[in-house]
């Protein structure tokens, strides 16, 4: 029997603000347990919560991103709900009225597994809203007990929420990682998934084709590409299983164990009425003026689909190339300056170089770009050198080993190892006579029709320059002089 299934995810991207959404307590991470929980944060009787200016700033900035609606005025709620780490017993957070309204981000999916091709997605972005934060429950401290380290309390949240328009988990591990580099492009978030800074929520439900929308069963807290993509492959296994033997699905919260590759049920879900919400009285409606807006707009960088169509439009370069190149604001400031020194004219030098050997090395050390030993400058510096002939390819690759493990300047270093090219045509020429009069029975052989010896006096006559010999020249004059 054949199943859809349909996928909505819900993410928590922690802010980048210096101090918390209602109060000035800091938000660093990995303090002393407590020791950034405020009177506001323990909600100490007669506090009252200040909005975080900064806070808004990052959200609109979210909604510029993804071409969606910011509201001139929106509203804080109170979310009715108890947990041990939630101190005030509810949750300020956006209910009727966010602050981002319906976007959308254009996705590339890689399938999972099959022959299928990549392809490309538009998922809807129903809302973005701002809230706080709770405070973390902390297992095993002490024996027989569990401890609350308020610290987190109070940290600024934007929720961003999607329409369910995913279907499989490669489109939902897609989407999830094209937020994380929005996200991380924009400033607003660090992305760190391992500290909470990125989290998501993942709804699953199934449905035979054409009939309405199934229930659906919540996956929390999953702060890993790797395990959402076995979560969800998990729990749609499971939902078709249970619905083939006679069973039904109950609408619940559940979590996904790596140890296992299981889900379980954690408790049944609420709807929104259970929450009780309604507007936080200690709060003004949020108004954000036109000017306000310009203002954020005006701190945008350019964004990846901006770059990605400049980089294909100007430069010439495959869209694959564009798509790696954006796959990082840093990766994609670090060609524009290598570009900057190398010439637009010689872009797919340069994108070869990035995507090619600076990535390759980046992965078998272990780096991100922005660790990168060698420079853009450095990097621009020894391209130009291979633009005007001054090295060859292989040269270039020993002058890019020099500058990984030591540094320095490219010129310097072709210099010190003689790797420039000889490029003066009397040498060369002599180089192929030196050839050919060596292996004048294979000159005989190639005139008489044997075309595929070419390739053996071009790696003789390298040879013989002991690499040195520009390729173009070479082939150029030994083309001539074959043909007698």
């Amino acid at each position: 029997m054949k199943w859809e299934i349909v996928i909505g995810l819900e993410v928590h991207t922690q802010l980048s603000t210096n101090t918390k959404i209602f109060s000035g307590a800091s938000t660093a991470f990995g303090s002393e347990p407590n020791t950034q929980a405020d009177a506001v944060s323990i909600a100490l009787p007669g506090v009252l919560p200040v909005l975080n200016k900064g806070a808004v700033e990052r959200a609109i900035k979210f909604g510029l991103a993804v071409g969606a609606h910011i509201a001139p005025r929106s509203v804080f709620a109170r979310k009715n709900y108890f947990y041990p780490d939630l101190p005030k017993g509810y949750q300020i957070s956006q209910m009727d009225l966010p602050v981002v309204g319906q976007g959308a981000l254009t996705i590339q999916v890689e399938p999972l597994s099959g022959n299928a091709k990549p392809y490309e997605k538009t998922v809807r972005i129903t809302r973005a809203h701002l809230e706080e934060d709770a405070g973390k429950s902390v297992h095993g401290a002490t024996q027989s007990m569990t401890g609350i380290d308020l610290n987190r309390a109070g940290t600024p949240l934007l929720e961003i929420v999607s329409e369910p328009d995913m279907c499989s988990a490669a489109e939902a591990v897609a989407y999830a990682k094209a937020l994380h580099s929005v996200v991380r492009w924009i400033g607003i978030c660090d992305g760190n998934m391992q500290e909470g800074s990125f989290r998501c929520d993942v709804n699953v439900s199934v449905r035979k084709p054409g009939e309405p929308l199934g229930t659906r069963r919540e996956i929390k807290n999953l702060n890993s590409f790797k395990f959402m993509q076995q979560a969800i492959d998990y729990e749609v296994q499971w939902q078709i299983d249970t619905l083939e033997n006679g069973g039904k699905i109950q609408q619940a919260t559940i979590l996904f164990n790596p140890d296992t590759g299981e889900t379980r049920a954690m408790r049944s879900k609420e709807d929104a009425h259970d929450y009780r919400y309604f507007p936080d009285p200690d709060l003004l409606p949020l108004d954000i003026t036109p000017a306000m807006l310009d203002a954020v707009r005006s701190t945008m960088p350019e964004l990846p689909t901006t770059k990605r169509e400049r980089y294909t439009g100007s430069f010439g370069l495959s869209a694959y190339d564009a798509n790696s190149l954006t796959s990082s604001r840093e990766m994609a400031e670090f060609f524009d300056t290598t570009v900057g020194i190398v010439g637009g004219a010689n872009a797919k030098l340069a994108a070869n170089w990035m995507t090619g050997e600076v990535s390759a090395q980046l992965n078998r050390d272990n780096l991100e770009i922005a660790q990168c030993p060698i420079s853009a400058a450095q990097l621009g510096g020894m391209l130009a050198r291979i633009a005007d002939g001054t090295i060859s390819n292989s040269g270039a690759k020993e002058v890019f080993r020099a500058l990984w493990a030591e540094g320095g300047d490219a010129d310097a270093i072709i210099e010190a190892k003689g790797l420039k090219q000889v490029s003066d045509s009397g040498a060369i020429e002599k180089i192929i006579d030196e050839v050919m009069a060596a292996n004048a029975d294979k000159v005989t052989e190639y005139r008489s029709g044997k075309d595929k010896l070419f390739g053996f006096f071009v790696g003789a006559a390298m040879k013989a320059s002991q690499g040195k010999a520009n390729p173009a020249q070479l082939n150029e004059l030994l083309k001539k002089k074959l043909a007698g």
